[in-house]
């Protein structure tokens, strides 16, 4: 089989189920801007020196693809491995891991302007923070009854938020500068 097919030379993709739809579309827009914070995570856990943390960006990685993935699926037509259960499992995830970060962590007072002062991973993590916030938008931007949905706009509002104190973390080990917003 080639990589090329040609069959998206017109502006149209398919989604899982095979329905035909605009590469303009809202959904692609989503699921494309989920595969490319995905990218950019892959980015960032070869930055990671530690590996426990390493670890936790590819499990969040690989709960992204079957965001993707689900994005992906024509409504109605199959079924994927996408539930409530697992969105919650997640979420629970992120939050314990948030939890657990913050107490190693100043009360915060004042903006952070994203980026330290020589640390590339502190700098990079808030990169893929953006790049998640503006999933998100895309996420709601979507006219779509698609189920479990309230769940992934939750996870990602988590995974926004777990990025934000992981940077904060990891400039905190690392004895980075951080800048304020006075």
């Amino acid at each position: 089989m080639k990589i090329y097919t040609k069959t998206g030379d017109k502006g149209q993709t398919s989604l899982i189920g095979g329905c035909r739809v605009s590469k303009a579309d809202n959904r692609l827009e989503a699921y494309g801007t989920v595969d490319e914070l995905n990218a950019h995570l892959g980015v960032l856990r070869n930055c990671m020196d530690e590996k426990d943390l390493a670890e936790k960006i590819l499990r969040i990685q690989t709960f992204l693809f079957d965001v993707g993935a689900f994005l992906a699926t024509e409504t109605g037509k199959h079924k994927l491995p996408l539930v409530a259960e697992k969105l919650q499992e997640e979420i629970q995830f992120l939050e314990q891991e948030i939890d657990e970060m913050d107490k190693n962590l100043l009360p915060l007072t004042k903006f952070i302007i994203p980026g330290g002062e020589h640390n590339f991973t502190v700098s990079y993590i808030h990169v893929c923070r953006t790049v998640c916030r503006r999933m998100e938008r895309s996420l709601y931007r979507l006219d779509v009854d698609l189920q479990n949905f309230e769940f992934i706009y939750c996870y990602v509002n988590r995974l926004s938020d777990y990025l934000f104190v992981l940077s904060r973390f990891i400039a905190h080990r690392v004895n980075e500068k951080v800048f304020f917003k006075d």
